[in-house]
């Protein structure tokens, strides 16, 4: 082999083995703990892989460089979006800069559809960068229009529940199926018994769950309302305690702030999410992912939702599903109940909760099927698939 031909070859490896850069974004708490999921398995696949983008501390624990925590970008409702449009604004920025900066050969896109959809995705098209969507917007339920967006803009996507297959297949979008990736992160470290201790909780005590959602939007107009029904509660039960765990998101200071307003205590829990929700006897949970990963750990729950008047009135006629809780979604019936708007306040929380807790046919039978709706979400190894196909297109 001739002295050239061995440099042609050498430059060909240095080349082949120049690290890849690949942008990453993640708007909510969930979303953040999905993307940490894929990008170690991203790593495991190619350890020279370089992540930067949007997300939390979950994504930054995993090796993303954080160009904006996800914090500053969640919010709830078009009334809540207009508020903060200066930050986002101003975020945009960043992201269109970073792109011509760092010049990644791939965009990794989670869920947060009316960020991603409409200011990252068209960013990064334009500048002909892969993109690769992971957890898809909930077209099934509001907007499917939003499909035609998505198959202009979208080079492959990865969806996690079964039936969203058919959903994009009806409008000619080919997506793979890739299982719930919650089916690998809902696993307590520790029994009921032992957390219970590890947490300094009576174990001969009703325990109840308090979940006000991860965005701190949600937090104000909901923590109020479940904290109203724990006085209540607190009133009616002669043993109870309640329990707190914090999303990743959210400042304990505000969440302590709004507790302090009330008669009970509630222990809140950082970094333990699981094995706080696991502890509890009942939950009272904000709609969103949280609905699922309790109903995975088998635990009764309430789920509540409530948002500004003007939001609610618009989403009332472009939404078309019978339930907006994931857990009822995915079993396709009402197992546990929703209150939604007037109707989630401390009085109707508690006296829902009352009826679940001195029922114990009725507490049985949603136990009986929030386990059948594991079996719907398809096998393990959500994440792992994932990566493997987003690490295709580079």
């Amino acid at each position: 082999m001739l002295p050239e031909e061995k440099m042609i070859i050498t430059k060909k490896i240095i080349e082949d083995k120049k690290a890849k850069t690949v942008m990453i974004v993640a708007g909510e708490a969930s979303g953040d703990m999905h993307g940490a999921s894929l990008v170690r398995e991203m790593l495991i696949i190619d350890p020279s892989l370089n992540f930067y983008g949007i997300g939390g501390n979950r994504m930054q624990d995993a090796g993303v460089k954080l160009l904006v925590n996800a914090a500053q970008t969640a919010v709830v409702g078009l009334t809540e979006v207009i508020s903060k449009f200066g930050t986002l604004f101003r975020i945009i920025r960043q992201v269109k800069k970073s792109l011509d900066e760092m010049k990644p050969e791939l965009v990794i896109l989670i869920d947060y559809p009316d960020f991603n959809l409409n200011f990252v995705a068209p960013a990064a098209k334009k500048r002909n960068i892969k993109i690769f969507y992971y957890i898809s917007p909930q077209v099934w339920a509001w907007r499917k229009s939003r499909i035609n967006k998505i198959k202009k803009l979208v080079n492959k996507m990865a969806v996690i529940l079964p039936f969203e297959v058919d959903t994009y297949a009806e409008k000619g979008f080919v997506v793979d199926y890739v299982g719930h990736p919650l089916l690998d992160l809902v696993k307590p470290a520790y029994s009921k018994q032992e957390s219970l201790k590890i947490f300094n909780l009576d174990e001969s005590k009703t325990t109840i769950g308090l979940l006000p959602g991860s965005r701190q939007s949600e937090v104000v107009k909901l923590l109020p309302e479940m904290l109203r029904a724990a006085e209540i509660l607190a009133q009616k039960i002669q043993n109870v305690q309640f329990i707190l765990p914090l999303a990743d998101t959210l400042d304990e200071k505000t969440v302590a702030d709004i507790i302090s307003g009330f008669t009970i205590k509630v222990k809140v829990i950082s970094g333990q999410t699981y094995d706080a929700i696991s502890c509890c006897d009942l939950a009272i949970v904000a709609s969103g992912t949280a609905t699922l990963e309790t109903a995975l750990l088998g635990i009764p729950m309430i789920i509540i939702y409530k948002i500004s008047p003007l939001s609610y009135f618009i989403g009332r006629f472009i939404v078309n599903v019978k339930n907006i809780g994931l857990a009822n979604i995915i079993a396709g019936k009402t197992v546990v109940p929703e209150l939604i708007q007037e109707d989630a306040s401390g009085n109707r929380i508690a006296a829902e909760a009352l009826d679940i807790l001195t029922d114990e046919d009725r507490k049985r039978e949603i136990i009986k099927e929030l386990a059948a709706i594991r079996s719907k979400l398809g096998d393990p190894g959500a994440a792992r698939k994932t990566a493997h196909l987003a690490y295709d297109m580079l």
